[in-house]
């Protein structure tokens, strides 16, 4: 008997399907298919075609397609997934459709025009563990991508796929990840100018010859900031996404662009002793005409006077019909003591960047020895303190919390009119104080004074979304990623969004949201905590399985009894009531 021989071939291949796909259908069949049906004409099947693949086959939502090249299948899986984000922007978030992609290289049976084998069906499970929006390969497929695509990779570690014999190493394309600024900036690219005038506020330069001056340089871009944030009539872009262009050559256009704003502010900063030179230029990027330039000079203790004059000059020229009422409505009361903002100053950068908080608590220390009222210093204080409360392995953790509240209600106290001291000292009254009609009233000041404010209504947005007002925060976090669209802290925002969507029951969205939480910050355990819960809620066993050898390696304990401890940390609410309930149902 003549064995048949039985052709085969190395291939890469890319599985794609339709994430809540029954659902979609349920709510419009008609709409349904015609969306899918446009995406696949207009994007879809034209990206297939420039990355060379072969369509082997459809299966309803589902697309089977071969590669000769890794490199080709997982260019164009990310082009086809940062694709459908963009025509995803203005479609209702009950309509969307969002793909889930899996790609491996593998040894395939080719039967006519259809393929077969291991290789195919590995594909097909990492398709099924994959995110909504996300891409998932295969260990064999990412060694030869690595270094060749414009997408850092996350190791999930090794997977038991269904119906596969062996565990398969899955790798988790990050799509938005912070420290690749190409896709970044070309998402930004697509951002509508608002109805209203728009301004970004550039880092100033320290053009004082002693680098040890830039904290303060900051400081007035900070204030300045934060003075036309003020202003409702105004949409100014927030500090964090305004920083990203420190210390890099930076063309006025492509700026507004990637911020989608129309007006840019530069500037210097001259501090020899207790002088100050301030310069300012305010630029229309759609024309490159520059609006004005000025001069501001000055004794040290005239700073605040300073960062009002320019403040004026810029509402004047963009809001001119603004009454001089407004504007002395939206000045700042200084600190008492010069002294105690120059060391507040200086802690801020390690405040910020999250590093150094014991050299920034002794800064802020001072500060309060110097004037004990000084609403900013009592913030900072605060959240630094529930910061080391957060910690695990912290030593003295109820100390901390104590620290924490006792900072945030002074800051509270002494800052009801300091949107920045609110904003902080109202998420630490949440969490992990939980005084949620505090930390309400606080944060809803704090957006009062600071329509702007793209922290507190991050901030806020979490507490409505873990106290039951999950439409609302969907709206601030929204609001707040449009106001700083090149955040690297943009993950508190996208945490609002998983926890408002897990009130809403949605998990697709869930983990959509606490992917992107991750890509910002990739150890952030609320964001993995969300995954865990979300899977085991789907009844999904293996894509928990990953999440909970995450938690039970970090902390070596049993990870249920760890994730209830840090589901225990959010205020009361439906989101805590409903993660507790899942993880007491796991065995």
């Amino acid at each position: 008997m003549v064995q048949q021989h039985v052709a085969r071939r190395l291939a890469a291949i890319l599985a794609t399907d339709v994430a809540g796909y029954s659902r979609l259908m349920g709510i419009d069949e008609e709409g349904t298919l015609a969306q899918l049906k446009a995406h696949r004409r207009d994007l879809i099947d034209p990206k297939i075609t420039e990355h060379r693949g072969r369509i082997v086959k459809t299966t309803g939502d589902g697309m089977l397609i071969e590669f000769t090249s890794v490199v080709d299948a997982t260019r164009c899986a990310v082009n086809i997934q940062r694709g459908m984000a963009e025509r995803n922007a203005t479609v209702d978030r009950d309509r969307k459709i969002v793909l889930r992609i899996g790609i491996n290289l593998g040894d395939i049976i080719i039967d006519g025009d259809d393929i077969f084998g291991d290789g195919v069906n590995v594909a097909a499970r990492l398709e099924s563990i994959a995110d909504p929006g996300g891409i998932c390969m295969s260990e064999d497929a990412f060694r030869q991508v690595r270094g060749k695509i414009d997408s850092a990779c996350e190791d999930l570690g090794e997977q038991q796929l269904k119906n596969i014999a062996h565990p398969v190493r899955v790798y988790r394309i990050r799509l938005h990840d912070p420290a690749v600024p190409k896709p970044a900036a070309a998402l930004s690219d697509k951002l509508v100018l608002p109805d209203k005038p728009s301004i970004a506020v550039l880092p100033f330069q320290n053009m004082s010859g002693d680098p040890e001056q830039e904290y303060f340089a900051d400081g007035m871009v900070e204030d300045i900031i934060t003075a036309l944030s003020r202003f409702s009539d105004l949409f100014v872009i927030a500090r964090n996404s305004s920083f990203v262009y420190k210390g890099r050559p930076i063309d006025v256009v492509e700026a507004s662009r990637e911020l989608g704003v129309r007006y840019i502010l530069q500037g210097s900063v001259r501090k020899s002793g207790n002088r100050l030179r301030i310069t300012g230029q305010l630029i229309d990027a759609t024309s490159r005409a520059n609006l004005w330039g000025d001069r501001f000079d000055g004794m040290l203790e005239d700073v605040f006077d300073l960062q009002d004059r320019i403040t004026e000059r810029v509402v004047g020229e963009l809001l001119p019909s603004i009454v001089k009422a407004e504007i002395e409505r939206a000045k700042r009361k200084p600190p008492a003591s010069m002294a105690a903002y120059d060391y507040t100053l200086r802690a801020m950068p390690l405040f910020v960047a999250e590093t150094g908080a014991s050299e920034a608590a002794d800064l802020l220390t001072e500060a309060l020895r110097l004037d004990p009222e000084f609403a900013r210093a009592h913030a900072m204080l605060a959240h630094l303190n529930e910061q080391r409360y957060r910690d695990r392995a912290a030593e003295n953790r109820d100390a901390a919390k104590d620290a924490a509240e006792r900072h945030a209600r002074a800051a509270v106290a002494y800052g009801w009119d300091d949107d920045w001291a609110l904003t902080h000292a109202g998420f630490v009254l949440a969490i992990p104080v939980k005084d949620v009609a505090a930390a309400r009233s606080a944060l809803d000041r704090a957006v009062f004074l600071n329509p702007n404010s793209a922290v507190a209504l991050s901030f806020r947005a979490v507490v409505r979304a873990t106290t039951g007002d999950p439409q609302a925060a969907i709206a601030d976090a929204e609001k707040a990623l449009r106001l700083s669209p090149r955040d690297p802290f943009a993950y508190s925002s996208e945490m609002a969004l998983t926890y408002a969507y897990f009130d809403l029951d949605d998990y697709d969205m869930v983990s959509l949201h606490a992917r992107r939480a991750l890509d910002g910050k990739p150890d952030f355990v609320p964001a993995r905590l969300a995954l865990a819960v979300a899977a085991l809620a789907r009844g999904d066993r293996e894509g928990a399985a990953a999440h909970l050898k995450w938690f039970a390696e970090r902390f070596n304990a049993e990870p249920v009894v760890v994730l209830a401890g840090i589901v225990g940390v959010l205020p009361p609410g439906p989101v805590h009531d409903k993660m507790l309930a899942i993880l007491q149902k796991t065995d």
